[in-house]
């Protein structure tokens, strides 16, 4: 278990005493990983597209605009309106799923072992903090999130990104880079909730 994780833990079960105070630590743990991890994903979305021609660029755009990510199935808000009425808990499990779908396809994700190297660890590391707030919000004895088996998202995006083209690079880096901003999306709102004092307005 990695450093984070273990303070995780800690801090779940400090949260049974002082469960407003650790809740917001916890989260804060949380939307500090994931700035980085969307972070990453924009540099190597970034990266790819120096790379291209204006023109490969403008057909690339062309192709990917009409479709949709895989992970799009997974039911979320459609819109700032609906993120800020949703529940904590809706947001949590929401932002899981997303994480969840990743974790493994990341492994196969362009731009190099470096960067990939950085990506599937914090990812592992985000999916156990968010479970841990999951658990928190529905209370300590309530039943663990579990792994839908109906969701082939990772085997998509594993085949997405092992197939070697351009289009397949991009669309697997685009959809990263926007499921990477819906997660911090909801994570930033809902990490808000416990803080009257910030400013939620997206």
């Amino acid at each position: 278990m990695t450093r984070a994780c273990v303070l995780l833990a800690v801090m779940l079960s400090a949260s049974l005493s002082h469960p407003l105070i650790d809740s917001q630590r916890l989260f804060s743990i949380a939307v500090n990983r994931i700035q980085h991890l969307h972070m990453l994903a924009q540099r190597i979305f970034s990266e790819l597209e120096s790379s291209l021609q204006i023109e490969e660029q403008r057909q690339l755009n062309k192709i990917f605009l009409p479709d949709f990510c895989n992970s799009d199935d997974i039911i979320s808000p459609i819109d700032k309106h609906e993120t800020q009425r949703s529940s904590v808990l809706r947001l949590l499990t929401v932002s899981y799923r997303l994480i969840e779908c990743w974790e493994f396809p990341s492994q196969s994700l362009p731009g190099g072992s470096v960067l990939r190297n950085q990506i599937s660890p914090k990812l592992s590391e985000l999916k156990n903090g968010i479970h841990i707030l999951i658990r928190t919000s529905q209370g300590a004895g309530d039943a663990l999130v579990e792994a839908d088996p109906m969701s082939p998202y990772g085997g998509y995006y594993q085949a997405l990104g092992g197939d070697g083209s351009l289009r397949g690079s991009y669309e697997m880096l685009a959809c990263f880079k926007k499921d990477m901003h819906k997660v911090e999306t909801y994570l930033t709102v809902a990490k808000c909730r416990l803080s009257p004092e910030d400013n939620c307005t997206l």
